[in-house]
């Protein structure tokens, strides 16, 4: 039988990370729930756990970052999704740390492009425009599907 998934997102300015969420749950049976809905759940009920968020400052948006450090179980199996304007690699460094503190197993990270029309962003019409792409979307429900049951 297979894990039981939840992904939990935050998707604000565009939904650009929800486009990710909903591909993956319509490739594979997979919970998904906003951070709003997420935080009056039982996480215990899931194997495995996936946090999906927009990037603001370098990380993971801030209510994400205050969810994994006080409402994700320990011990629990954890990927990333996310969105960004520009993607340098290393945006779910922070909330990693958080995850692997409470003794949880990351399974893996995937982000891209989106398109982000933040502060000075807004001035010259945003940056990163058409992301995520189809095949960026894709390439999400191919992590997904790597991770295996």
């Amino acid at each position: 039988m297979g894990r039981k998934t939840l992904i939990i997102y935050e998707s604000t300015h565009h939904g650009n990370t929800r486009k990710l969420v909903d591909a993956i749950a319509e490739a594979f049976p997979v919970d998904t729930a906003e951070i709003s809905e997420a935080v009056k759940m039982d996480l215990n009920t899931y194997d495995r756990i996936g946090l999906a968020s927009g990037i603001a400052f370098a990380k993971f948006y801030p209510d994400m970052e205050a969810f994994a450090n006080e409402r994700l179980p320990e011990g629990k199996k954890v990927f990333f999704l996310y969105t960004c304007g520009k993607d340098t690699g290393r945006y779910a460094s922070h909330i990693q740390k958080t995850v692997e503190g409470k003794g949880c197993q990351v399974l893996g990270v995937y982000g891209c492009p989106g398109f982000d029309t933040y502060g000075p962003f807004r001035l010259v019409g945003g940056i990163s425009k058409g992301h995520p792409t189809e095949k960026e979307i894709q390439e999400a429900v191919d992590f997904y599907g790597a991770l295996g049951e």
